[in-house]
């Protein structure tokens, strides 16, 4: 089995403008042949995305989703090419779908583009402080730690990233690959904008009191 390089996944994303995951799907399953995974991607209808990439996504849905009896809530913006396919009944179940994700895995950020560059130093010391003081790593050279450091990363991306997380529904393919697929169908650029999620108290300090001493004070 071929070694699947980062730098040989960003260079068929580059070539097909499929996601990370879906080229790196392709070239293991291709045994890194680039051509045999392009050939992958293309009858998936994952590699025509590319050519949909500098249109702009200017209709959409901003779509809502309740939970927990009002508890969790979640606003989304799924954009699309035209009105036409943003009223259609599968567009609208996207969004929801997209929308309930969001409400029960929690991501902080639609893509990695958007995660601030000081977070990612911060999670790639952390990661790297972690693969050093772990004894079984103590004499494993410098490229090993290096891959050990992407693996975190790379977890790290799955847990906060929107499109990077497994579908909640489907936890066999990603959000990302979940619009991609739409995309093939619609033949328009489909995208995530924004979304923004409310946890009923989040943020408000809680009191922290002790039931059992306060019936007895009040007692005398």
């Amino acid at each position: 089995m071929a070694e699947i390089t980062a730098a040989a996944v960003k260079q068929l994303r580059e070539k097909t403008g499929a996601g990370m995951m879906e080229c790196k799907k392709a070239l293991t399953e291709s045994d890194g042949d680039e051509e045999k995974a392009i050939n992958i991607l293309r009858e998936r209808g994952l590699a025509s995305a590319k050519k949909r990439e500098g249109r702009i996504a200017s209709e959409g849905i901003v779509g809502s989703y309740i939970h927990m009896g009002g508890k969790v809530g979640v606003l989304v913006e799924l954009n699309c090419e035209t009105d036409f396919v943003a009223r259609g009944e599968e567009f609208s179940q996207l969004v929801k779908d997209i929308a309930m994700h969001i409400a029960a895995a929690e991501p902080r950020y639609v893509s990695r583009e958007e995660i601030p560059a000081e977070v990612l130093d911060k999670e790639r010391d952390i990661a790297r402080k972690q693969a050093m003081n772990d004894p079984k790593n103590a004499n494993k050279p410098e490229q090993v730690i290096e891959k050990i450091v992407e693996g975190r990363m790379n977890k790290f991306y799955e847990e906060t990233v929107l499109v990077d997380q497994p579908f909640v529904k489907a936890p066999e393919k990603t959000v990302g690959e979940l619009v991609t697929e739409k995309v093939s169908k619609t033949g328009e650029r489909i995208a995530v904008r924004r979304f923004t999620r409310y946890k009923m108290g989040e943020g408000l300090e809680r009191r922290n009191e002790d039931f059992g001493s306060e019936v007895a004070s009040m007692l005398g």
